[in-house]
């Protein structure tokens, strides 16, 4: 629909799941292309005053003069990173967006070069949007919710500005920063206040009593860096927590390496509180130029979609069909009686199971009949559980995500002939290829589904 390849041709568009495509473009760095971020001991809980020392440096000032090189994409060989790497090496890629942040682990398989997941991409909620969510609420500690929720719908320019300095100065934010962090409140902001309250915003901020938050007389509030550290601890102590519990996971044991990509990796508060928490478990990594490793990364995936040999299935997958019905074993609701024979409806047929591996081109084949003889058109729909359990497709969590719809052209057979329709699933890339075709006519049709939707 929006007209990015021709419906002939639907294979030219490639879908990549993020994290995925920074796993492909870390794995091909250089140690100069990194900051290691466990390389650099913590002193008295904070970082550095220099994070990055002259080395650093000047591997930014080389990269900054290459950015326009495409040498990152076509180089045959693998960076200084992969020949510390040995076959079985597992590492985990954090990809720390502005509104989510999303988990893969991979092992490195040699001399091929190709990747294995170790365990279903997973994320959540933990994103950047959080810390401004936060400030958001300080906000109407301060002011008032009704005052905030009111400025906001009537001068909605001025909201943007304001939530523009404030991303200016949460950039700035840094655990070993000693000086206050100034936000500009719009003159529209004090203007209006003073006309909803009949007050000024410095009488509503001294009657807030709110800890680490002064009136300046040029127009701004100055946040103390304790008071800034306060508006990321929530989201950043969720990323920790969503780290944690994977790295528990039995299946994810023996992590060497953690990537951390995405806008809100730069951030230095969050890069010293995972190098506090992981730093002494495994090595923590952040890519030169972190914004835009996903990017690079598509590209690569691109150009090699086979890199990611082993995948894990986010759902479980599978068909709605009829099955004979037997007494003990199907619900009574379930029966449908239907040219003398009873019938089991809504049965959730599995394909592949949620957290299963499946190989890149892994083929499931199933084959079924039509319901009725002289039928027409067969209708195949396809669902998926995040439950591994599911037994009817009208269990809590099952959902049809395609439907394939296959004509039935008559046949010159006699009207009891056995009729076959084989249903064809095909897993391990970023989308399920779906396949029905008729035996007796070899008709098929084709579908995909998001291999990567939740």
């Amino acid at each position: 629909q929006a007209g990015l390849v021709s419906p002939e041709c639907p294979e030219q568009l490639l879908i990549a799941l993020e994290p995925e495509a920074a796993s492909i473009y870390c794995r091909k760095l250089r140690l100069h292309q990194l900051i290691d971020l466990s390389c650099k001991p913590l002193a008295k809980g904070l970082a550095p005053e220099h994070p990055i020392d002259s080395s650093f440096r000047q591997a930014r000032e080389q990269l900054r003069r290459s950015r326009h090189s495409r040498t990152f994409l076509v180089e045959s060989g693998m960076g200084e990173l992969w020949s510390e790497m040995q076959a079985g090496d597992r590492y985990i890629v954090a990809d720390c967006g502005g509104g989510t942040v999303d988990l893969t682990v991979h092992q490195i398989e040699k001399p091929q070069g190709t990747l294995k997941e170790l365990y279903k991409a997973s994320g959540g909620p933990y994103g950047a949007v959080g810390v401004d969510l936060a400030f958001e609420q300080l906000l109407c500690h301060i002011f008032g919710a009704d005052f905030i929720s009111t400025f906001k719908a009537k001068r909605p320019a001025a909201w943007v500005d304001l939530t523009i300095a404030f991303e200016a100065r949460k950039r700035a934010a840094a655990p070993a920063r000693a000086s206050a962090l100034n936000i500009s409140l719009p003159f529209s902001f004090i203007d209006f206040y003073r006309k909803h309250r009949g007050q000024n915003v410095e009488t509503a901020l001294k009657r807030s009593n709110v800890n680490f938050v002064k009136w300046s007389s040029q127009g701004m509030l100055r946040m103390s860096p304790e008071a800034m550290s306060e508006l990321f601890q929530p989201t950043i102590s969720q990323i920790i927590k969503h780290i944690d519990d994977l790295l528990q996971k039995p299946e994810v044991q023996g992590i060497k390496f953690l990537f951390l990509v995405g806008g809100f990796a730069e951030s230095p508060m969050l890069q010293r509180a995972v190098q506090a928490a992981f730093g002494s478990a495994c090595r923590v990594l952040v890519p030169q130029d972190v914004g835009l490793t996903i990017l690079k990364g598509a590209v690569l995936f691109g150009l090699d979609p086979t890199i990611v040999r082993v995948r894990r299935s986010p759902l479980s997958y599978g068909v709605g069909v009829l099955n004979k019905f037997v007494e003990g074993k199907h619900p009574r609701e379930k029966l449908l009686v239907k040219g003398g024979r009873s019938w089991c409806t809504d049965v959730f047929e599995r394909f592949v199971t949620v957290d299963q591996s499946v190989a890149l081109g892994e083929v499931v084949q199933r084959r079924y009949c039509p319901a009725r003889p002289g039928q027409r058109r067969t209708i195949i729909n396809i669902y998926c559980s995040a439950s591994d359990d599911a037994l009817y497709i009208t269990d809590p969590g099952v959902r049809k995500c395609g439907t394939v719809s296959l004509e039935l052209d008559e046949l010159g057979q006699p009207s009891g002939a056995r009729r076959e329709i084989r249903a064809t699933m095909q897993f391990g890339d970023t989308e399920i290829k779906v396949t029905a075709m008729d035996i007796s006519t070899a008709k098929t049709v084709r579908a995909s589904i998001d291999f990567l939707s939740n």
